[in-house]
């Protein structure tokens, strides 16, 4: 699960950024919402908020490219435009197996090397004070080397620093790397990361070919989803047969269409005995739930990290709320949930929240903010109990809030064509 990610001159994040999932357990509410174990809290769900273009994507690219280069995969970071750095800074802490690491590296565009590199394992002594034991250091700035191996140290400075030093130096050669290598590939092996806008239909395709225990599951997902359906299936055989029109009336890009198109004509729902295409027949907002309910089965069914931008995307908010919830409720003991949302609905700390589970991200003529609803406390006027939390982010209270002027567009617009007229007179 992941505890925590830091991002510093990356894509819009141009200071440090720190998105926490630790759980605040001076708060007793919710405790189903929090996965504790060795004494570690963590958060099984955060939701964050913010107006159109101020970051929220961007703490989910960060996500993805520290999964990405832990799992050795060709780095596309960006730095912030506007700084003159070309060092991106990424982090991230994670629980695996039970166990508390920490992973920071630095990464040079320009030269396409990681220059910093530093790995923690992080322990609670009988006091619950936090510990930290150093298993890998590589800081070419100022040339510091360390590694539990110790004949990695003479080393560090030699070889490659086009990738990650686990990757560099060989598999079992060295026990503490190779333990490294491990657990970074784990761990970051369980993140899932969509995007409702663009969700790929292709995931649910594949699972739904196999008639097993997960593959009802998803079905039951789908079905308890739609209030109208009847039955989902994925059609073998000539069930279905291929329309030649298909491409013109299956319009909506959400769909990400494979490239074999019959693949995705053997999704069929039921409707009143009746079986139809779902690619035809059902709805955006259909396809979609269609399409996430493998990643939200599989994420619960085998305890995977599900980053999701755009959450409420097409989906009612009854619904979304219902996900959210799955992976609140405390038959989850490992699955985690991240994503970013409009759908205040879901800012609900009465009912469903904790604070700290509430985050923002903030922009304005200085920089980018990324904070959390518990960051306001009894004396700003923000109380889990007895605040409502929605009104006050309406109110503007809690920033995070665009402030459109789209009446001067009207007027601006009106003013035009007026004077066009008068010019034609």
């Amino acid at each position: 699960m992941i505890i925590e990610v830091r991002a510093e001159n990356c894509y819009a994040f141009d200071e440090r950024v720190c998105l926490s999932l630790k759980a605040d357990m001076r708060n007793k509410k919710f405790k189903s919402n929090v996965h504790q174990e060795n004494h570690f809290n963590i958060l099984k769900t955060v939701g964050i908020y913010g107006p159109n273009n101020s970051g929220k994507t961007c703490l989910i690219k960060c996500i993805r490219e520290i999964r990405n280069i832990l799992l050795n995969k060709r780095s596309t970071l960006i730095p912030n435009i506007f700084t003159n750095s070309t060092i991106c800074k990424l982090g991230v802490t994670f629980l695996w197996k039970g166990r508390k690491f920490s992973y920071d590296f630095s990464y040079d565009i320009k030269t396409q090397e990681f220059i910093f590199e530093e790995f923690l394992e992080l322990t609670k002594d009988k006091y619950n004070n936090e510990l930290k034991k150093l298993w890998l250091l590589k800081d070419e700035e100022n040339n510091k080397y360390f590694c539990l191996d110790n004949d990695v140290e003479n080393l560090m400075s030699l070889v490659s620093k086009n990738n990650l030093l686990v990757y560099v130096l060989g598999e079992n050669k060295f026990a503490y790397l190779d333990q490294i290598r491990r657990i970074i590939i784990q761990f970051a092996s369980k993140i899932d990361i969509v995007n409702m806008n663009n969700i790929p239909m292709q995931h649910t395709i594949e699972l739904m070919k196999h008639k097993n225990d997960l593959q009802h599951k998803i079905v039951d997902f789908i079905k308890n989803s739609d209030l109208y359906m009847d039955n989902f299936e994925y059609a073998d055989g000539g069930e279905v047969k291929v329309i030649s029109q298909i491409r013109d009336k299956a319009e909506e890009k959400v769909l990400n269409l494979p490239e074999s198109l019959e693949d995705q004509l053997r999704l069929v729902s039921t409707y009143k005995g009746h079986k139809v295409p779902s690619i035809l027949f059902d709805s955006t907002g259909t396809k979609k739930i269609t399409a996430l309910a493998s990643y939200v089965i599989e994420a619960l069914e085998q305890g995977r990290i599900l980053v999701i931008d755009e959450l409420d995307s097409s989906i009612h908010f009854k619904l979304t709320r219902a996900i959210v919830n799955l992976f609140n409720n405390e038959l989850n003991d490992q699955a985690q949930l991240i994503c970013t949302v409009h759908d205040i609905n879901l800012m609900d700390c009465h009912r469903m929240f904790r604070k700290e589970q509430v985050w923002f991200v903030h922009k304005d003529k200085e920089g980018v903010y990324v904070y959390s609803l518990a960051d306001f406390t009894a004396q700003d006027g923000i109380r889990q109990d007895t605040t409502d939390i929605m009104g006050k982010y309406r109110q503007g209270v809690l920033g995070a809030l665009p402030d459109p002027d789209l009446l001067n567009s009207l007027l601006d617009i009106k003013t035009n064509t007026v004077d066009e007229e008068d010019d034609e007179e």
